[in-house]
């Protein structure tokens, strides 16, 4: 274990190795954490067949041409179930020669146009379009490829159809390429950032550091990461000296590239920090599926660091196994379950959860079956075919689909109070 007194002396020692490997941290749940993100269960599903609903000439889509969408939009369960679950009012029947419709609500589509004014406003459009230019400039060759951009496509607080509804305004800003991986010989498309653009190469901790009057922003400063433990828990003595010790090293900035740096090294690990830390700040809600975080790390060449960084310190981040999937969540952006920064696509984004939570309400209020299909009997008279339907259904073709909280998935996602992880 290194010392403050032997940093200041060798301070060459902690850019070369890693002092401290002999100490184990346990993971401990954030409870506060898990309701931010289960608060979004099924909302980026949702949104997409939304998206996808609206992209129709009329506005609707036959439930059968939907079903086949469950594994692109990664739904936890057919379609035909999922807007059982998110109906608002009593059961609307169809005719049963006639195919099964859905279509938006009228507050549906009310939040839909007020989102796409959001979208459309210039200080949006700018916000997004910088924080995309320094999720690029991240990746120091300044591009990435589409596959894995769309990864991020939600976070970031992109509009579907980015690449024509808003790059295509910005062609100084990014172009579209393609290139050959040496590897296996396939074309890839990247978007790729035209040019370097010092303003923006800046990251949240130096713009901090920038703001405050006892700190003069200048190279290697030792800028010290907020570290929010959970209530009641501490670390062990000599991890809280290590980790005090790692705060006072040099800050490197993202937006740098310090791979020179051995990977095993406490510097190498704080840079590593730095660049997880920023991505996480360039999201709207501060957080993304642990699988996008990792798959950018590998796609950066920082294999399993991302890894080791989030299992190291918790104080930093946290990962909520909520919503049948694994999240990274920055905990300094958050107070309880609540967002520090109020972004307004956010803010849009809770006002679909209200509308989800409203529907799911109603159904446990009306508790009568969602899909019900009108009986077909043939009279007596034998005047022809008569429809008869039931007194509880109204006279509708369309299937009316408002975005809701959804039933309980069947996945075991709560977690062990404590789980310990090496250091």
């Amino acid at each position: 274990m290194l010392s403050m007194e032997l940093w200041r002396r060798f301070p060459h020692r902690l850019l070369l190795i890693r002092s401290f490997v002999d100490a184990r941290i346990k993971w401990v749940r954030d409870p506060y954490l898990d309701i931010a993100v289960e608060r979004e269960k099924n909302l980026k599903e949702i949104l997409s067949l939304k998206n996808q609903i609206l992209s129709s000439p009329s506005k609707s889509l036959p439930l059968s041409s939907l079903s086949p969408l469950k594994s692109h939009f990664n739904l936890p369960t057919s379609t035909s179930k999922l807007f059982q679950n998110y109906l608002p009012f009593s059961p609307l029947p169809t005719l049963s020669s006639l195919p099964l419709h859905v279509k938006l609500t009228p507050q549906a589509m009310t939040l839909h146009k007020e989102e796409l004014a959001i979208h459309n406003s210039p200080p949006h459009r700018n916000d997004v379009v910088n924080r995309l230019a320094k999720l690029l400039m991240l990746t120091k060759a300044g591009r990435l490829p589409l596959h894995i951009l769309d990864k991020f496509k939600f976070d970031l607080g992109l509009p579907t159809n980015y690449i024509t509804f808003l790059l295509s305004d910005y062609p100084d800003y990014f172009q579209i390429c393609e290139y050959k991986n040496p590897s296996d010989g396939k074309e890839t498309l990247f978007l790729e950032l035209i040019s370097w653009r010092n303003e923006l190469a800046i990251s949240e901790m130096e713009k901090r550091a920038s703001f405050s009057d006892s700190v003069k922003l200048k190279k290697g400063l030792p800028l010290r990461f907020s570290m929010k433990l959970p209530n009641g828990f501490d670390l062990e003595k000599k991890v809280k000296n290590w980790v005090d010790t790692w705060q006072d090293l040099p800050y490197i900035s993202p937006y740098e590239n310090s791979f020179h740096l051995g990977p095993n090294s406490d510097q190498a690990e704080k840079w590593t920090v730095a660049v997880l830390h920023e991505l996480l700040w360039l999201l709207v809600s501060k957080k993304t599926e642990g699988k996008n975080v990792f798959c950018l790390g590998e796609y950066l060449g920082f294999e399993n660091r991302f890894k080791k960084a989030v299992m190291h310190f918790p104080g930093i981040f946290y990962v909520s196994n909520k919503i049948r999937t694994q999240t990274v969540v920055l905990k300094e952006a958050y107070r309880k379950d609540f967002l520090m920064e109020k972004h307004p696509l956010m803010g849009m984004r809770f006002r679909y959860i209200h509308l989800m939570n409203k529907s799911e309400k109603f159904r446990k209020r009306d508790g009568v079956p969602v899909f019900r299909r009108k009986r077909k009997v043939m009279s007596n008279a034998d005047k022809g075919e008569v429809i008869k339907e039931d007194k509880n259904v109204e006279e509708n073709k369309d299937l009316n689909l408002l975005s809701g909280s959804g039933s309980k998935d069947g996945f075991d996602d709560e977690p062990s109070k404590a789980q310990v992880m090496d250091i």
